[in-house]
């Protein structure tokens, strides 16, 4: 399973902005190339990032975007929620009834309790967190 690629450069938006010392404002021109995101494809991000409350944007000369929250108050859940919607691992993990086998399956239970963690996951990583981890490769 993977999250959106839209979601991916929304997080990585995101958290190339906290990162960014004084004012916190860039152009997205200037998101876009140091995040290797396509500009026509991030400026549909940074709008529904702007409608969920997460960025501010403006115009002009000194315009640009900036996060509407301190990085510690945004986490990583609201962003991948505001641009894929609700995390859903399987269609029976919605409410009861959306699967013919409903509780006589096995499989369920496990799907809503890696959601659950999942979830849970998201929620609590703030792109604080985040801008104070070095990055980890494997």
């Amino acid at each position: 399973m993977q999250i959106t690629r839209q979601a991916d450069y929304a997080l990585r938006a995101v958290l190339y902005l906290a990162r960014l010392d004084g004012s916190g404002r860039a152009a997205t021109s200037t998101v876009a190339e140091n995040q290797r995101i396509p500009p026509s494809f991030l400026a549909k991000i940074v709008s529904q990032l702007s409608i969920a409350g997460l960025l501010h944007t403006s115009r002009g000369a000194r315009g640009g975007v900036t996060l509407a929250r301190e990085p510690k108050e945004i986490t990583m859940l609201e962003v991948v929620e505001a641009i894929d919607g609700p995390i859903q691992l399987n269609e029976c993990v919605g409410s009861d009834g959306e699967c013919s086998f409903d509780n006589e399956c096995p499989l369920r239970p496990i799907w809503c309790e890696t959601q659950e963690k999942l979830v849970a996951r998201l929620k609590a990583t703030t792109f604080a967190d985040l801008i104070t981890q070095p990055a980890q490769i494997k």
